[in-house]
């Protein structure tokens, strides 16, 4: 038995984003968002899935919202790359979820709050040892709540969950490994099976159940996934390397200005690595 990648927008929502599935939500934000406890009875998927029907990859992350039944809203996503302005995207999406509930000249008492939360596959906060961190509207220097609290951030990284198969113990412990690996499961394991909501999101992320076209557009994802990851490693690399290499030029310059006094130009070339017009620059800059 193979599982998809959970990680990838396709697979995320196929298994999250299922109106018929919606136990499976249930239970994943039961244990994200409240420690396993059963607060969450029932949500509303408000962009249920849809099998694919259009060819390509648009995006690296995908939302599926949900309204609970304590009428708070959810926006779950998962983000696979690093990208410039994720962070402003994501407080700009939980924003606009919390204004959009009301007509115009709408009492401002019918808003509901918003938790947008979203699970990365590389570390935001890096000073912060936490898998799960939350974030609300606090006073800067006495760190008092706001009065209200309807906006919430919360964070799961994966990178920062570390625990073993038999290592792991709550609901939301299982749940983190399953994104984390369910891909490189060939069996669902007892304990995580024992889960019904869990049971069923393996039975969703199996391969052979998928359609020929739903397969060609997960391996299509996750190719274009890893493009965007070599081509970040590459830029980075090459950052790096352009540091170093300016770094060793502003030194070799340095050198060779204390010794305009004491070489001629081709000692100092040979010594510094500069070429003679660069001396002879420094010469007249004097």
């Amino acid at each position: 038995m193979r599982f998809i990648n959970p990680k990838t927008d396709f697979a995320f929502k196929k298994i999250f984003g299922d109106e018929q599935n919606k136990e499976i939500l249930i239970s994943f934000l039961n244990a994200i968002l409240y420690q396993g406890n059963s607060a969450i009875e029932s949500l509303e998927i408000l962009n249920p899935y849809q099998p694919p029907k259009i060819r390509g990859v648009k995006d690296t992350y995908l939302d599926i919202r949900a309204k609970l039944n304590n009428e708070q809203t959810v926006i779950i996503e998962m983000q696979v790359l690093n990208v410039e302005g994720f962070e402003k995207r994501i407080l700009y999406n939980a924003a606009k979820a919390y204004s959009i509930q009301l007509d115009t000249g709408a009492d401002y008492t019918l808003l509901n709050p918003v938790i947008a939360l979203t699970i990365t596959d590389f570390e935001m906060f890096p000073n912060l040892d936490k898998v799960i961190s939350r974030f609300v509207l606090k006073e800067r220097d006495y760190l008092v709540d706001y009065l209200i609290y309807d906006i919430e951030l919360v964070f799961v990284e994966l990178p920062k969950f570390g625990k073993k198969l038999e290592e792991l113990e709550t609901l939301t412990d299982k749940w983190i490994y399953f994104l984390k690996n369910a891909k490189s499961l060939e069996v669902v394991p007892e304990q995580m099976g024992e889960v019904q909501a869990i049971q069923k999101a393996f039975e969703v992320a199996n391969r052979a159940d998928l359609t020929r076209e739903e397969l060609e557009d997960l391996e299509h994802q996750e190719i274009y996934i890893q493009d965007q990851r070599n081509a970040i490693t590459k830029a980075v690399k090459q950052a790096v390397k352009q540091a170093v290499s300016q770094a060793m030029k502003e030194k070799a310059l340095e050198i060779a200005k204390g010794l305009l006094d004491v070489l001629d130009e081709a000692t100092i070339a040979q010594t510094t690595g500069l070429s003679i017009e660069e001396i002879q620059k420094l010469k007249q800059a004097r």
